[in-house]
């Protein structure tokens, strides 16, 4: 995996672009008129995306959090009777927004079902 790479005139990064006449990879800013030539041919493409609440590196603290409202919902892991919510984009990759629970006793996440 290649590390990525920063225009030398504005410090946005670099993305990968055929220059169509020389047929040579090259290092583009998409903000000014820079470029380079990419030392590799090769480009990775990175999608993550979550599969579920329960994948979330953030709920479990959320938990802590005092500035979270909270409300009395029953956790289905551990029925502690408190959690704080928070709302979120649909995983569904639409424009919905999700309510998710992460409950206060052991910080299980969930949506309302």
């Amino acid at each position: 995996m290649s590390n990525f790479q920063y225009c030398i005139e504005c410090n946005n990064m670099l993305y990968p672009r055929e220059d169509k006449v020389t047929r040579i990879l090259r290092l583009a800013c998409r903000n000014c008129d820079y470029s380079e030539v990419a030392a590799t041919s090769k480009v990775y493409r990175h999608e993550l995306m979550t599969s579920n609440v329960e994948g979330l590196h953030f709920s479990q603290d959320a938990a802590t959090d005092y500035t979270l409202p909270r409300t009395e919902k029953e956790c289905p892991r551990c029925h502690h009777q408190e959690a704080v919510f928070y709302q979120m984009h649909s995983r569904r990759g639409d424009s919905r927004m999700t309510l998710v629970y992460v409950c206060a006793g052991c910080g299980f996440a969930y949506e309302d079902q």
